[in-house]
Parts: C-alpha cells; structure tokens; sequence
C-alpha cells in the first residue's frame, strides 16, 4: 500500500484559509494555491463542479473552460498558470465554497488512505500527453452536460481523480483516471443524448 498522504486535504486547507470576506475571486484562489500548481489549481476548480456548488447554472461551463485552459497550458509545458481576466476576476460565494470543501473532506480522507506517490514516471512527459488529451475533449463536452442532471458532477470528478493522481504524484491513479475520463463523455452521450 502507498504510503499516507494528506496532499488533498493540505488543498482544501489553503483554500479554505483564502476564504475571508461574502466571496472570494479566482485570481485569491490562484494566489493562495500558487501560479504554478496547475495540478492543485485543476482539482480545486474540478472539485468545486463536483460539489453541491454544481447546482449553480452555470458552474459546469465556467469549470470547463478554467479546466480547458489550464491543460492547454500543461500540454504546450507552461511554467506558470495564466487565466484570462473575465476569469481571474469572477467571484466565488464563500458561504458556498465553505459548503462544498466541509463536504468534499470525508470522502478526501477516505481516498487519501489509498493514494501515494507509485509509479511516478507517468505523472511526467510524454505519458501524461494522453490523460489530458482525454480531459481536452471532456471539458469540451461538459458545458452540454449541463442539460443531464448529475453529468457535469460526474466528469468533474474524473478529472479531479486525475488532478489528485499528478498532486500526489501517484501514477497508478493517473492511468486508473484514463478509465473514467476515456468513458464518461461516452456514456453521457448515450445516456442523455442517445435512442
């Protein structure tokens, strides 16, 4: 078994240290978690999709184009995070991203237990060329899901298995998260779009 980690829960703890007034922009998000973390930065806003603020209209979409373009970033090899200022200066409720990591932290605990740093030559180029090629193609898909309740949750949280697969440096968990990224556009797509 891989050694403990608490890499995850360390996110949620920065996070919610940032959190001081009725909302928070994402450039506070993006200076708490440092502009270079794109792994922290991909499972914060991933997670954010997964949590209950998901039932936020709209909440998909803006992940899915934050998600976009920081992989772009990673793929082209970018040192540091750039986002472009519609973004930067968003603002995100407090009282709602207070909400969502109070939710995310059981299930974190739960998953950190079984992650560690293995295999770590494929949290490295050129192996992670296709896992992001994957979640390009997703977060294309994901502001459709919005119309198909519980979807956009769903490809989130495939994409944040990644994100907590390069933050921990676990390559067994980065291979394992090609599953669901491969998959779940398909399968939403019959499910919800299907005859």
């Amino acid at each position: 078994m891989a050694e403990r980690t608490r890499a995850l829960s360390d996110v949620l703890d920065e996070l919610e240290e940032a959190v001081h007034d009725e909302d928070i922009a994402v450039q506070e998000i993006i200076e708490r978690l440092g502009d270079r973390s794109f792994a922290s930065l991909m499972l914060v806003f991933s997670l954010i999709s997964t949590s209950p603020a998901s039932a936020i209209p709209g909440i998909t979409a803006f992940v899915a184009v934050v998600v976009f373009i920081l992989t772009v970033q990673m793929i082209v090899g970018r040192k540091s995070v750039w986002l472009p200022g519609f973004i930067t200066r968003r603002r995100i409720s407090s009282r709602m991203l207070c909400k969502g990591i109070s939710w995310l932290r059981k299930p974190l605990r739960f998953i950190e237990r079984f992650i560690g740093k293995r295999l770590a030559f494929l949290v490295h180029r050129p192996w992670l060329f296709l896992p992001l090629a994957c979640i390009l193609v997703l977060t294309l898909v994901m502001p459709f899901m919005e119309v198909i309740p519980t979807s956009g949750s769903i490809a989130s949280a495939a994409i944040a298995l990644f994100a907590a697969g390069l933050l921990t440096r676990d390559g067994a968990l980065v291979l394992f998260s090609l599953i669901p990224l491969s998959a779940v556009p398909f399968l939403i797509w019959q499910v919800g779009f299907g005859i």
